[in-house]
């Protein structure tokens, strides 16, 4: 969501205060307004903060308007820890991208009240903040070499979850005469959310590996398949998948025959179970109820090469077992459990 240049004019005393000055104000907002919103209200809006931010904003853009030592980044870093310590919640990190300044800004794990600012001039005037981006997770930016001039990536992340995974959102954003904008999402790719495993920056590469949904998965269990994805930021005809790996594939290709034997049962397609089930015998005893139980998978036996699948038919659990043979899984036992 851009902001504009509003915010610079939203609070008439921030504009009249000294360095000082907005040090104790922020250190009275702190204690008062964030510590409120995350006791009270942990997802307030951005708009909660916007007394916060205007203050943060005019610091920074004063700063780059006296320009020499005052405008460095080191100097700018410095004064943004100097805010970030009276508030243990907050993190404030700033980089430059090309002729941009851009920070990300983390006032408290849970809020949505986070945010990535952009800082530059429009044409020849003064400095001033251009556009800033709120998304829920926490905020952090990179740089990306041999990039178009004031290019950057945004990575938004999400708590963890109990497995090991978080919502991911990177965005690659770009600044141009016609302003500050997002070229590119992750949200275009996938439409219902990322769940990622693990991400990175590397050179103009995002690499991330990331949760599948599929039929089969179950929250939390080891051993589900996962893929891992590459896309190139700065490819010639725009951002482009330049790789794709698998990662615990066999998961899915279990899960998939798993599907095709139960609609088999269904149906009572005699030529689909007897490539799926070899066995007539245990073919036999299959019930034409039997569904597959939400459930993590076990690797059976000292080699570890059979897996066994929980199931229910008529309210009664079983246990099917299948084995790989050659490229394709097939059905070796199927037992009921004793209640």
């Amino acid at each position: 969501m851009g902001i504009g240049l509003a915010l610079l004019t939203g609070a008439g005393w921030v504009a009249a205060a000294g360095p000082g000055d907005r040090l104790d104000r922020f250190r009275e907002l702190a204690a008062s307004r964030l510590a409120l919103a995350e006791v009270l209200d942990p997802d307030a809006p951005a708009e909660a903060y916007r007394e916060i931010y205007a203050l943060l904003d005019d610091e920074i853009v004063e700063s780059l308007a006296s320009g020499g030592p005052f405008a460095s980044l080191d100097f700018l870093q410095d004064r943004l820890d100097s805010f970030a310590e009276t508030w243990g919640g907050a993190a404030m990190r700033l980089v430059r991208a090309g002729g941009l300044l851009v920070g990300a800004f983390v006032l408290t794990d849970r809020s949505t009240g986070n945010s990535v600012r952009v800082y530059g001039r429009l044409t020849r005037e003064e400095p001033a903040l251009l556009t800033a981006f709120y998304r829920d997770g926490r905020p952090s930016v990179s740089v990306l070499p041999g990039a178009p001039n004031g290019s950057f990536v945004v990575a938004w992340e999400g708590p963890a979850s109990g497995w090991g995974t978080r919502p991911l959102r990177v965005e690659l954003v770009r600044g141009g005469s016609d302003g500050v904008h997002v070229a590119w999402s992750t949200t275009e790719v996938f439409a219902d959310g990322l769940l990622a495993r693990s991400w990175s920056v590397q050179g103009s590469d995002v690499r991330i590996r990331y949760e599948m949904r599929y039929p089969g998965w179950a929250p939390g269990c080891d051993g589900q398949t996962e893929q891992e994805d590459v896309y190139r930021l700065t490819a010639p005809a725009g951002v482009a998948r330049v790789a794709r790996q698998e990662h615990d594939a066999w998961h899915r290709e279990l899960h998939a025959t798993v599907g095709r034997l139960v609609s088999a049962l269904a149906a009572r397609d005699e030529a689909t179970l007897s490539a799926l089930v070899p066995d007539r015998t245990l073919r036999s005893r299959l019930p034409a109820t039997l569904r597959p139980e939400p459930s993590c998978d076990a690797s059976v036996g000292a080699a570890g090469d059979a897996i066994s699948v929980a199931a229910a038919a008529d309210r009664q659990p079983w246990t099917l077992t299948f084995r790989r043979q050659g490229v394709r899984w097939r059905l070796t036992a199927a037992t009921p459990v004793l209640q």
